[in-house]
């Protein structure tokens, strides 16, 4: 069989598979690995071009950590938080050790391959985690955000492990590959700054004239410097790592990574494929019993250890639970790293298959959790409060001569607050990030710290009496549970909330809604309203602009920001 026919049937099973997992609500990386599986020499044993495959698994690999490497700009490495650093170093610690323990004296392994599996196991899934909070809509909420500034911390630390695999398949002695390998990362890195300093937004800027060229040339600067830090002695993936690195600060990152994604997601189903059909089915009853274990590992005491971290740090129990669900599961880095491990000649290679079997299982089961955290956290809302710090004290619940409460306290918040201000109108907000209460109460703003689900709080608060109730969370089931609770106290009460969905809004208003928020739709209504009042005059435009400068400046110091605009691949 010729590999051009080994390939379209390959390719042709693994849409098939994809297809059905998408059926499924599983993810589709889960599809590449079965069809792997399928076509190895354990099943139908169709993979007969290894040598091709391999190829294009390592551009997959070199794609993957390239666009990683472009996400991984100074300022989003500052834009990341205390919070998600805090949780993201503690759980990797935290896992990595319990994982250690467990493996080495439950299982009895070998210090390295025992030190290797642990590590394997703290990695969660990027890919995956962001598809399904895009697919719920949920990116722009605070567990997400901490989630994704979780992964950030993880993809970091695993580019860092990378280059100790890198080194221990040089060999020699452990003094010869420090001081060897950090030499070599000093001058590289010397270079490399100067290099995206001085020489980079010259070439970006001119082969950004055609959308081909640079496409084609961030493919050659990619696979150019992952070649050269292979010659250098280091490993091709931490060459394409710091590729992406050093173009992450230029001004067309977004749309090389846009670019590049399309040719990442081809070949790095290649390597998924070609890992599934790695897997030793012959020794599957020794791996049934680990796999099984450490899978449970995976999804349980890896969220656990986030819920608690998160509730040590003073968040919600119900933003703890949902951060805590999305990393379930193990990643396309744990993967990599065990390949490469196993590589090294230190590790054994039937681990690559463990870890492989625990990627199957974590990644199908995260992905009905994440989708259905919602309705989980009632059922187990009573247990998760045993790791919550912060309580709603009644002596600090003044909302008894309040004309308005405010549920949620951010960038639609702001503005509000200000307007209650210059009204003089009595106010309350409840608010379940930590920060932001922290904010508020510097700024004596009347303030708790509160979930808006929490029966008991709601029961705290004078309904009966309060005018207006506003809800800036902009989740639907949220905002209904709060016009069935309002409604039954106080009928003749103000609601507003907040939505970005138009059935979504609709629904509200059946619900008893006095008016819905959609910001899209009222950002447009505003400047059209703009136009018809300053007509053409450039003067009062820039009287205007004048002001909008003010107060962006004043979102700027209160820390806000955009959302930014979701594209979607």
């Amino acid at each position: 069989m010729s590999t051009f026919l080994e390939l379209s049937i390959i390719i042709a099973i693994a849409a098939t598979i994809s297809a059905l997992m998408r059926l499924l609500r599983q993810p589709a990386l889960m599809g590449y690995l079965i069809t792997g599986l399928l076509v190895g020499p354990y099943v139908f044993n169709l993979l007969k071009s290894q040598e091709t495959l391999q190829l294009f698994s390592q551009l997959g690999i070199a794609m993957l950590l390239f666009i990683v490497g472009l996400n991984l700009s100074p300022r989003v490495i500052r834009e990341i938080g205390k919070t998600a650093l805090i949780t993201g170093l503690g759980q990797i610690f935290l896992t990595t050790a319990a994982g250690f323990i467990i493996i080495h004296f439950l299982f009895g392994w070998s210090i390295l391959p025992s030190l290797c599996v642990s590590l394997a196991l703290t990695f969660s899934s990027t890919i995956i985690v962001m598809k399904i909070l895009s697919d719920k809509q949920d990116l722009q909420k605070l567990y997400a955000k901490i989630s994704i500034g979780i992964l950030i911390i993880q993809d970091v630390i695993a580019a860092i492990l990378l280059i100790f695999f890198s080194a221990f398949k040089s060999g020699g002695s452990w003094n010869e590959l420090v001081i060897v390998g950090l030499l070599k990362a000093v001058i590289i890195a010397v270079v490399l700054v100067i290099i995206s300093l001085y020489l980079l937004p010259r070439l970006t800027s001119f082969f950004a004239h055609s959308q081909e060229m640079l496409f084609l040339f961030s493919i050659a600067w990619g696979l150019g410097l992952a070649s050269l830090f292979y010659l250098l002695g280091f490993s091709l993936e931490i060459g394409a790592l710091t590729a992406g690195v050093a173009l992450s600060m230029s001004p067309y990152q977004l749309e090389i990574s846009a670019k590049m994604k399309p040719l990442r997601d081809f070949f790095i189903i290649l390597f998924f494929i070609m890992l599934g059909s790695q897997m030793a089915v012959a020794n599957l009853n020794q791996l049934i019993v680990p796999g099984i274990f450490l899978s449970l590992f995976v999804l349980i005491i890896d969220p656990l250890i986030v819920i608690v971290l998160l509730g040590a740090l003073g968040y919600h129990r119900k933003t703890s639970f949902l951060a805590g669900l999305t990393i379930a599961q193990i990643s396309e880095f744990s993967l990599i790293l065990m390949m490469a491990a196993t590589q090294t000649g230190r590790v054994p290679k039937e681990l690559l298959s463990l870890v492989t079997f625990i990627g199957l299982i974590t990644m199908g089961v995260s992905s009905y959790l994440i989708l259905h955290a919602e309705s989980l956290y009632p059922r187990l809302a009573s247990i998760l409060g045993w790791f919550e710090r912060t309580k709603v004290k009644p002596e600090l619940l003044d909302a008894k001569k309040c004309d308005v409460i405010l549920f949620g306290c951010d960038r639609i918040g702001f503005d509000i607050i200000n307007t209650l201000r210059q009204l003089k109108k009595k106010y309350l907000v409840i608010d379940f990030n930590p920060d932001i209460i922290e904010k508020l109460r510097n700024d004596n703003v009347n303030c708790i710290y509160g979930d808006a689900e929490d029966n008991e709080l709601l029961e705290q608060l004078d309904l009966e009496k309060t005018t207006m109730i506003i809800s800036t969370i902009a989740d639907v089931q949220i905002d209904l549970f709060l016009l069935k609770k309002i409604k039954a106290a106080n009928s003749a009460a103000i609601l507003i909330v907040v939505s970005h969905n138009i059935a979504e809004a609709l629904k509200l208003y059946s619900a008893g809604a006095s008016y819905v928020i959609l910001p899209h739709f009222l950002g447009g209504q505003y400047a059209a309203m703009m136009i018809k009042h300053l007509k053409m005059s450039a003067e009062k435009f820039e009287n205007k602009k004048r002001d909008h400068l003010k107060y962006l400046a004043s979102r700027k110091k209160s820390g806000h920001e955009h959302p930014r605009r979701e594209i979607k691949h």
